[in-house]
C-alpha cells in the first residue's frame, strides 16, 4: 500500500512538529486498502519510492533546518487539518526527485460558478495524475458492522461512507469532465489517471466492539473513544488533550510542557459535560527525556453520537 513500510516509526524519531506531521503524512498507511475507487500512493512514481533511504535523508535534514517548509505553511491561510494535510503533500511533490508538480488546488469553473477543484495534477514515470489527498478521522459506534456509513466523524458532520461516495462520485470523475479537460488541455495535458489517497486514523469503543468498515486496511492507524461516564485511567498515567491542529503525526512533547497528572484531573473537572470531542493522548517518557505518544483516545459526550433519530 505504501511503499515506505520500513520506515514508519520515522516520524517518532524526529523533532519538529511539523517536521513529524511531514513524515507521518508521507509514510502512514492508508485507512482502506480496497476503497470504491482507484487508490495510488502520491509518491509511488518518484525516486524515493525506490530509494527510501533518499527520502529519510531528505527528511532528517528538515528536522535539522525547517525553514523552507515553514515559508511554505506561513502561506496558508486556513486553518482546517485537510488544508493542512493538502499543503504538506504540495510541499513534498514539489520537491520530490522524478515528480513534476503540474497543478494544486486547481479550481474547475464554468462561466458562473466554481464546481469544485482538483487537490494535486502532478507527472511521473507512470504518467500524469490527477489525485485527491484526504485526512479523515472516524469512530465506529458499538456494534458497528462493515458499513462504512456507520463510521462517523468526532463531530457527527460526517461520515466513511458518504466521503467515499462524494471521492468517488463527484471528486475523481471531475478531472474527466469537459471544463477540467478544456482547462487541463490549456495546461498541455490530454490524458490523466484519477486516484486518491486517503490518510487518518479509526477508532474503536471502549467498552464496546465494532467491526472495522469494508475495505479497511489490515494496517490501518487505530485509537479508542469512550464516553465522559466511561472514562477511567490507571494511577499515574500521563494524559492531554491535542490540539487539532496537532492530531496528526504522533505526539511528541518536551519534558517542561508534558502535564501531571494533577493538571490532566484539573483540566477534566471543569470541561463542560458536554464539550465536542476531545482528542487525548496518553505520553510514556523516552530515551531522550522527552515524552511520546503510546495511545490516543477520543473523549465523547455521554449522549454521542449526536444524531437526528437520538
Amino acid at each position: 500500500m505504501t511503499p515506505f513500510m520500513h520506515l514508519h516509526d520515522l516520524p517518532r524519531q524526529l523533532r519538529r512538529p511539523a517536521v513529524r506531521d511531514l513524515a507521518w503524512a508521507l509514510l502512514s498507511p492508508p485507512l482502506l486498502s480496497a476503497p470504491p475507487c482507484p487508490q495510488r500512493h502520491p509518491l509511488a512514481g518518484s525516486l524515493w519510492a525506490e530509494q527510501p533511504q533518499r527520502l529519510e535523508q531528505w527528511l532528517r535534514a528538515l528536522d535539522k533546518d525547517d525553514r523552507a517548509l515553514q515559508d511554505w505553511l506561513a502561506k496558508l491561510g486556513s486553518r482546517r487539518l485537510g488544508h493542512y494535510y493538502e499543503r504538506l503533500w504540495q510541499f513534498a511533490l514539489g520537491q520530490a526527485p522524478g515528480i513534476e508538480l503540474l497543478a494544486a488546488n486547481l479550481a474547475i469553473r464554468d462561466a458562473v460558478r466554481t464546481l469544485g477543484e482538483l487537490d494535486v495534477v502532478l507527472r511521473d514515470r507512470d504518467g500524469v495524475h490527477h489525485l485527491e489527498l484526504a485526512i479523515k478521522l472516524y469512530l465506529g459506534p458499538p456494534g458497528a458492522g462493515h458499513d462504512p456509513h456507520a463510521w462517523l466523524g468526532p463531530g457527527c458532520h460526517d461520515r466513511l461512507g458518504t466521503k467515499l461516495a462524494h471521492l468517488a462520485g463527484h471528486q475523481l470523475p471531475m478531472s474527466s469532465g469537459a471544463h477540467s479537460r478544456e482547462l487541463l488541455n490549456q495546461l498541455g495535458i490530454a490524458e490523466l489517471q484519477a486516484h486518491v489517497w486517503l490518510g487518518g486514523y479509526l477508532f474503536y469503543p471502549w467498552p464496546g466492539h465494532a467491526q472495522p468498515p469494508a475495505g479497511a486496511n489490515p494496517q490501518h492507524l487505530r485509537g479508542r473513544w469512550v464516553r465522559r461516564q466511561d472514562w477511567a485511567m490507571t494511577e499515574g498515567e500521563h494524559w492531554q488533550p491535542l490540539q487539532r491542529h496537532a492530531w496528526l503525526a504522533p505526539a511528541r512533547v518536551e519534558a517542561g510542557e508534558c502535564w501531571a497528572v494533577e493538571q490532566f484531573a484539573a483540566w477534566l473537572h471543569v470541561l463542560e459535560r458536554q464539550a465536542p470531542a476531545q482528542l487525548l493522548v496518553r505520553l510514556e517518557p523516552d530515551v531522550d527525556g522527552a515524552w511520546q505518544e503510546v495511545e490516543r483516545v477520543f473523549l465523547v459526550a455521554d449522549d454521542w453520537p449526536y444524531l437526528p433519530d437520538n
